[in-house]
C-alpha cells in the first residue's frame, strides 16, 4: 500500500481546473504532517493555506516550475494548481530555515503522500523569493517561507524509467508524458 502511494506521488505540473481542493482537505493533509517526527521535537513549521483563485494566481506568478524543461512553460495555461501550501519556519523557534530542512522534507512528503491517497497530487517548489511570497501573501515577518507545494488533481502522465548512463534529466515527449529516469538499485548501494 505505501509503495503504491510512493509510486503515485510524482512531481505533477499539470492539473484539472475542474477539481477544486477545499480548505478542509488541506487541513487534513497538514494535520497528518503535524504529527510526524520533528528534529529535537521543536516543531518549527507553520503553514499558509491558499485556495482562492487570486492567491493561487499570485503564487503561480512568483514560482518557477520544471527548470530542466525550459523553454516549456509549466503548468500549461488552464492546468494550474487549484491550491497551494506555503511551508514556513517560525523564526522564533529556528533562526534559519536551513535548520529545519529535515522537518520541511518530512512534512512535504507526508502532505504529498496524503494528497496521493486522496486522489490528488502536487509539486514541491523551491524556486521562489521568500521576500516576494511573504509580501504578496501578507505573511508575518516572524515566518520565513521555505517551500511551496502546488496541489490539484493531476491530468498528466508520468513514467518512471531506469536511468541509463548518468543523465538524470527528466523530459517531456510530444504526447505530454513526463519521463523521469531513476537510478537502479544496484547503482545506489555503497
Amino acid at each position: 500500500m505505501l509503495k503504491d502511494l510512493v509510486l503515485k506521488n510524482r512531481s505533477y505540473r499539470s492539473f484539472s481546473s475542474d477539481v477544486k481542493i477545499t480548505k478542509e482537505e488541506i487541513l487534513d493533509m497538514i494535520d497528518l504532517a503535524r504529527i510526524t517526527p520533528s528534529a529535537m521535537n521543536l516543531q518549527p513549521l507553520r503553514y499558509k493555506i491558499c485556495v482562492s483563485e487570486k492567491e493561487c494566481a499570485t503564487l503561480l506568478s512568483l514560482t518557477s516550475w520544471a527548470g530542466r524543461l525550459r523553454p516549456l512553460a509549466l503548468p500549461p495555461k488552464g492546468h494550474e494548481p487549484t491550491a497551494f501550501i506555503v511551508i514556513c519556519t517560525d523564526k522564533k523557534i529556528v533562526s534559519k530555515k536551513e535548520s529545519a530542512w529535515r522537518d520541511i522534507g518530512i512534512s512535504a512528503q507526508t502532505i504529498l503522500l496524503r494528497a496521493a491517497e486522496m486522489g490528488l497530487g502536487g509539486c514541491m517548489l523551491g524556486a521562489f523569493s521568500s521576500e516576494q511570497v511573504s509580501e504578496a501573501l501578507s505573511i508575518e515577518d516572524s515566518f520565513d517561507p521555505a517551500l511551496i507545494i502546488g496541489l490539484g488533481k493531476p491530468d498528466e502522465a508520468i513514467e518512471l524509467e531506469e536511468l541509463e548512463g548518468n543523465d538524470t534529466s527528466y523530459y517531456r515527449t510530444d504526447d505530454g508524458t513526463h519521463h523521469v529516469p531513476k537510478r537502479k538499485l544496484e547503482d545506489i548501494i555503497i
